[in-house]
């Protein structure tokens, strides 16, 4: 599963809803290269399934990303189970609402960001202060969607939500940089997920897939490629990037 001549061997990534979908997958291409994997989300029954799926060690870290104190628990819980911090921070945990902007409710728009942008900002802040205050660099890998690149109709609390995390991820990678701190991201296209796997299948979905030039989905293992590179020290001169995999959706319409 990992690209020929990655290694990741020693290195520590720590990986936010990694409990099904998309972060399982990273975990497990991670693992793959080598590398340790922690694996956070709120479902720790789903976590240690994935746990069990790994070619390497994992660490199980039951964590509410939208909750400052749980945050800073499951920090605390990986470096006493693997006796250092993470190396590489992948956010990767996020919900959707697929309301337009007229018909979005408050509620749930108020969980949207607090799950894909508020989070961001805390695992990440509380990570880096703690590799600031060791004297470490770090690796921060933030999981955007192409949704946050270009205006989208329908979803506008996740497309929001998005666009501020390709945003943060150019503010964080001018601040962190003098810390030796790398700050990307990876901005998917259209992936079947748990998210919006039926909304895929519906007319709406079918047509929107017709309009990306390589007429279909992405599959997970087309998000490999970015997410090695920027996991390794291939991408070392690299911070503040925002890399699209879609099969050239931004070059035609939405």
């Amino acid at each position: 599963m990992a690209a020929p001549g990655i290694d990741l061997t020693g290195q520590h990534a720590f990986i936010t809803g990694a409990s099904s979908g998309l972060g399982a997958h990273f975990a497990k291409v991670l693992s793959s290269a080598g590398a340790t994997v922690g694996l956070a989300a709120r479902r720790a029954d789903k976590l240690a399934e994935v746990a069990a799926t790994l070619d390497g060690p994992a660490h199980v870290i039951e964590m509410d990303v939208t909750a400052p104190d749980s945050i800073a628990a499951g920090l605390d819980a990986y470096l006493h189970s693997a006796g250092q911090l993470p190396d590489i921070l992948i956010n990767n945990a996020g919900i959707a609402d697929p309301a337009g902007f007229l018909q979005a409710d408050r509620e749930k728009t108020q969980a949207v960001f607090a799950t894909n942008q508020m989070a961001v900002m805390d695992v990440t802040q509380d990570l880096c202060r703690r590799w600031v205050a060791n004297g470490q660099g770090g690796n921060v890998i933030h999981i955007s969607s192409i949704t946050g690149l270009r205006a989208v109709g329908g979803a506008a609390a996740y497309a929001a939500s998005k666009a501020a995390v390709a945003h943060l991820t150019k503010i964080q990678a001018l601040e962190l940089a003098r810390h030796q701190i790398r700050v990307n991201a990876i901005a998917p296209g259209y992936f079947a997920t748990e998210i919006n796997e039926d909304f895929l299948e519906t007319d709406a979905g079918q047509a929107l897939i017709k309009r990306i030039p390589m007429r279909r989905c992405g599959t997970r293992d087309d998000l490999n490629g970015a997410l090695l590179l920027l996991a390794s020290g291939m991408s070392a001169y690299m911070t503040g990037t925002v890399i699209p995999v879609d099969g050239g959706h931004l070059c035609s319409s939405l």
